[in-house]
């Protein structure tokens, strides 16, 4: 059983959330707490093994109670957030404080939203449960790697997936990499507005141009392009370019954006010319794809389990043999970059 701690200053979210934890039979609702006081006066009383968590809240706020009890006693936290560019900013804050993951509150009426959202919830308390509480540490202040050769066309691209994790893991490597990289396109598993926030702030940090993809834009060496939330990433030749198609057919392997949907695009678009990378994340998103770029002879890296919060979608991947090197986080930038000085100067468009 696990043990779940609802804190939330609605009293109709914790009585709704209270309920879909109850009905599900691996789940206990230990208690619900309308601030951050009496939620510390809970965890200690009940040690819950996930805690959902509301940013918004009276006196002290979700992201300072956070902050205080990952430094007390580290618990796997979910935050409830709302589909704004304040709770997203909010929501990527409390993810860099240790929070394993994040629900976004529905727009439409509460009560049927919730139910809605119902297998999403308990999936995610049950994926938080099992987590790793690992968050990598920033790279120090003006550490970027170098490479041998300046890209300054599109004829290298670098892919890279991730879910659950994969935020503070996609920061992380961004951070190293110095401005002459390949295009790279990144699928992450995020609702709409949150990528553009995500984004935005990746920008801010490193020397890559870091921006939400547009449709039919030409991908650039130096720029990194972030699927937007709610709609599949793919890579299109164009003549000598590479760009951006973007649709919301389907989800695929349970997502909108898919990693399954970028990869596969690149295994028939670019072939070697793409490195693949796949980071934490729950599920299997990304393995198949994965597997088809390998069969095209394209080089693939996927985080190790030690590393991820949660190790779904590299182990996956591992499993089909799609995987050429695993590696931890703290290793995977400067492979990426040694993989493309060697792979430079023998495989052209």
């Amino acid at each position: 059983m696990i043990k779940v701690l609802v804190v939330d200053d609605s009293a109709l979210i914790r009585a709704l959330l209270g309920k879909i934890i109850e009905d599900d039979p691996m789940l206990v609702l230990v208690g619900s707490a309308p601030d951050a006081f009496v939620a510390r006066d809970m965890v200690k009383r009940f040690q819950p093994d996930v805690i959902t968590l509301d940013i918004e809240m009276p006196k002290v706020d979700g992201l300072a109670f956070l902050e205080r009890l990952m430094q007390a006693r580290p618990t796997p936290v979910i935050m409830i957030s709302t589909l704004t560019s304040a709770g997203a900013e909010a929501t990527l804050r409390a993810l860099e404080l240790g929070a394993v993951d994040f629900i976004a509150k529905p727009k439409i009426e509460v009560s049927r939203g919730i139910e809605a959202y119902q297998a999403l919830i308990t999936g995610k308390i049950k994926m938080a449960a099992k987590a790793r509480l690992v968050k990598p540490k920033a790279p120090p202040s003006g550490k970027v790697l170098t490479t041998s050769r300046n890209f300054t066309s599109s004829e290298k691209l670098l892919a890279i997936g991730a879910s659950t994790g994969g935020t503070e893991a996609i920061k992380y490597l961004l951070m190293q990499f110095p401005a002459s990289m390949p295009a790279i396109v990144i699928t992450q598993h995020m609702p709409p507005g949150f990528t553009k926030t995500f984004a935005t702030r990746l920008d801010s940090l490193c020397k890559v141009r870091v921006k939400e993809a547009v449709q039919g834009e030409r991908l650039l060496a130096g720029c990194a392009y972030i699927a937007p939330g709610d709609q599949h990433m793919e890579v299109i030749r164009s003549g000598s370019d590479y760009r951006v198609r973007l649709h919301q057919e389907d989800r695929v392997s349970g997502h909108r954006p898919s990693v399954d949907v970028m990869f596969r695009s690149l295994a028939l678009s670019a072939g070697v010319n793409t490195v693949a990378v796949i980071m934490t994340g729950m599920g299997r998103d990304g393995a198949e794809g994965m597997a088809q770029l390998s069969k095209q002879g394209c080089y693939t890296f996927a985080q190790d389990e030690a590393s991820c919060v949660v190790f779904g979608m590299p182990k996956e991947a591992i499993k089909l043999n799609a995987v050429n090197e695993v590696l931890g986080i703290d290793q995977l930038a400067e492979a990426v970059l040694k993989k493309f000085s060697s792979i430079s100067a023998t495989t052209r468009l």
